[in-house]
């Protein structure tokens, strides 16, 4: 059992980053705009949501949640494959699921703009 410290802990890390994603996503936004084709800032913007937000649950504690690539990054160092697999397995999925939004978000676009 994981001690109301712990607890405490894992919710400011999440809280922190965050606000850090937010922080950063707004400040790729801004460096983006310069890029000429709608489609391709979107994408950009697409992957790195899918990058930094996927999870993957925490082998150890049932019920807590890591940032895939942070996890998976740990494990490819430490040589554990098979966490470092289920962590890539985690991003290919959140990619595809951010690649079906931008689809969605692209047909929305073409649609607004007739």
């Amino acid at each position: 059992m994981i001690d109301t410290d712990a607890q405490i802990a894992y919710g400011i890390f999440w809280a922190a980053y965050a606000i850090a994603f937010v922080v950063f996503y707004f400040m790729m936004k801004k460096l983006f705009r310069f890029l000429p084709l709608y489609g391709f800032r979107t994408l950009l913007l697409a992957a790195l949501v899918a990058f930094l937000l996927t999870p993957v649950e925490s082998p150890e504690i049932a019920g807590w949640w890591i940032p895939a690539w942070l996890f998976g990054g740990y494990e490819l160092i430490l040589g554990d494959a098979d966490n470092a697999g289920r962590a890539l397995l985690n991003l290919g999925i959140g990619g595809v699921v951010m690649l079906l939004v931008w689809i969605l978000d692209m047909v929305r676009y073409r649609l607004s703009q007739r």
